[in-house]
C-alpha cells in the first residue's frame, strides 16, 4: 500500500491505533485490512447503532472520519491550523504519512467525540 513514496499501510496502522485507543466504548463493526468502522452504543432514528468513526485506505490518502463532528461541530473548536488543513468537509481528515504530533491532537479530538457520543 504505497503510492508515490507514501506508506499507507503504516499510516493506516497508526490511525487505526488512534481510533481504537481513544474511541471509548464504541462498537467495532468492521476491522479488516484497510477498513475500520466503529458505531455508537446509542441508536439512531432507524434503531441501529449510530456512526462514530472510520479509518479507511483510499486511492491517494488514508481517511479518518469522526461522525460526532457532523452533529456537534464545536467539538473541533481550537484545532491547530495544521490539523485543520487535513480536514475535508465536516467529519473527515486525510493523511498520506504518519505525523505523530497531528495524531496526538487527533487522539484528543477522538476522545472528545467519544465523550459526547455517550
Amino acid at each position: 500500500m504505497t503510492l508515490s513514496g507514501h506508506d499507507f499501510a503504516a499510516t493506516y496502522a497508526a490511525l487505526r491505533t488512534v481510533m481504537l485507543r481513544n474511541a471509548g466504548e464504541q462498537i467495532v463493526t468492521e476491522d479488516a485490512p484497510g477498513s475500520l468502522i466503529l458505531r455508537t452504543r446509542a441508536l439512531d432514528a432507524k434503531g441501529q447503532p449510530g456512526w462514530f468513526g472510520t479509518v479507511t485506505v483510499k486511492k491517494s490518502y488514508v481517511a479518518y472520519h469522526l461522525m460526532p463532528l457532523y452533529e456537534q461541530p464545536a467539538l473541533a473548536d481550537g484545532l491547530s491550523p495544521e490539523l485543520a488543513r487535513r480536514r475535508q468537509g465536516k467529519t473527515c481528515f486525510n493523511f498520506k504519512d504518519v505525523d505523530e504530533d497531528l495524531f496526538e491532537e487527533l487522539a484528543a479530538l477522538t476522545a472528545r467525540c467519544a465523550s459526547s457520543a455517550g
